[in-house]
């Protein structure tokens, strides 16, 4: 049919350079707090640093969004591509822990940019049936780039003090090296007559209007959209935080770097193992019920983590770990999208973008104060309190549906329910809304 060519020719290299870029910052993010603690930085400093990563971004999110919904989305990726090769080679260079934050920043706004590209492409080149597959095949690259790259810092970067600040920067160049890597899958990537777009039966001009109209806040007031906004958070800042905090973990339990990289993959292999069984899993449990129960095992994970296991039990609880954190994202990315005011769905998937920063920001500084006060364990119990916290969030919809049943079942679409629920749930007035069998 027509979805056949954009189903497998543009989303296929779309994931392929996903996971180059995300390769990059992955493989990158270790070695910043490896170089970081090189130059004398303590456990506060790096999640200083770590929180800059998202600072410059959490300014630039919705201007980006509101660009792509009036024009194209494929030029933010290039672009992206540069900024992240950039910020990588010159964080391998920077000799202050503020040169480390300002190059940092740096790559946060490259990812930034190659990523709201990329959601938005998904978007608009989907019909909304494919809107939860291909979401989900889209994060597959991001979990291939966390799965490689980690492995790859931990070889690059030597366990030796001595060596320690040279090795971390030869990884930061390294990285600058796989990002540019990206650029060879971005050739036709998108299509002038999306999809998704042919499916509504709008117009490109129409969309660009339309975005000009919905204000942020009516975007974020629309149901659903908030709630997918704060699952997104909670689950990427326990990510970002993991990346981040593992070395300084390592550090202190004497777990050498290798080995911490190992780890950090295993966590990314278990989220791409999440991603390819998704469908699946919400054709039987539905998407709430599989986003709450997913976000209740992470929170329950993350507490688990602040005890003193040894290197083989941080395995398999990274493992599980994983597992639970690969329904956020792609299911988080879907609820926006189909609660979306029309033309404006990628400000709406720029705003997830703006709270997942937002969370990069608050959450590693948070992390820092906690480690300094109350030692390393500490933010992996906050992790696990907002994780619960959105598993809270996710299972509202469900409470709210059995509450709105009894009246009368015409009024099932009606209630608080939002979109990130179950098909019947979307509040939309168009067939975007209407949920695929899965």
């Amino acid at each position: 049919m027509k979805i056949r060519e954009p189903g497998r020719g543009w989303l296929l290299r779309l994931v392929i350079a996903f996971a180059f870029a995300q390769g990059a910052v992955s493989m990158a993010r270790p070695a910043v707090s490896y170089r970081a603690l090189a130059l004398g930085a303590d456990a506060r400093a790096v999640g200083v640093i770590a929180g800059v990563y998202a600072l410059l971004p959490l300014f630039a999110a919705v201007p980006l969004g509101r660009r792509t919904d009036n024009g194209r989305c494929a030029p933010l990726l290039p672009i992206g591509v540069a900024l992240i090769a950039t910020g990588c080679a010159l964080s391998g260079r920077a000799g202050s822990l503020l040169e480390m934050a300002v190059w940092s920043g740096v790559m946060g706004l490259g990812h930034l940019s190659f990523v709201i590209g990329a959601q938005s492409l998904v978007a608009r080149q989907s019909a909304p049936e494919d809107q939860d597959r291909n979401f989900g095949h889209f994060t597959i690259g991001a979990s291939l780039g966390q799965l490689i790259g980690p492995i790859a810092a931990g070889q690059v970067v030597s366990e030796h003090a001595d060596a320690l600040a040279r090795t971390s920067a030869a990884a930061l160049f390294v990285s600058a090296v796989v990002a540019a890597f990206a650029v060879t899958s971005l050739w036709r990537i998108e299509h002038r007559t999306p999809t998704a777009d042919r499916t509504r039966g709008g117009a490109s001009s129409e969309v660009g209007r339309a975005s000009g109209r919905v204000s942020v806040v009516g975007i974020l007031r629309t149901r659903g959209v908030a709630s997918g906004i704060f699952i997104s958070l909670a689950v990427l800042s326990a990510t970002d935080i993991l990346t981040a905090y593992l070395p300084v973990v390592g550090e202190q339990r004497s777990i050498a770097p290798a080995v911490i990289g190992l780890l950090l993959s295993v966590r990314a292999a278990a989220t791409v193992a999440c991603r390819l069984v998704m469908t699946p899993m919400i054709r039987l449990m539905g998407r709430t019920v599989l986003m709450a129960v997913s976000c209740l095992g992470a929170g329950l994970l993350c507490v688990a983590l602040a005890l003193p296991v040894p290197a083989w039990g941080l395995g398999i609880l990274l493992a599980a770990l994983g597992f639970c954190l690969g329904v956020g994202q792609p299911l988080s990315m879907t609820t926006v999208v189909q609660a979306a005011p029309d033309g404006a769905r990628s400000t709406a998937l720029a705003l997830r973008l703006t709270g997942n920063r937002l969370g990069q920001v608050a959450a590693p500084a948070a992390a820092g104060l906690l480690a300094g006060l109350a030692g390393t364990a500490a933010p992996f119990v906050m992790l696990g309190v907002l994780l619960l916290a959105s598993a809270g969030v996710a299972i509202r919809p469900v409470r709210s549906a059995g509450r709105g049943t009894p009246p009368a079942p015409a009024e099932a679409p009606s209630p608080r329910t939002e979109p990130s629920a179950e098909p019947a749930a979307e509040p939309a007035a168009e067939p975007r809304g209407a949920r695929p069998p899965t």
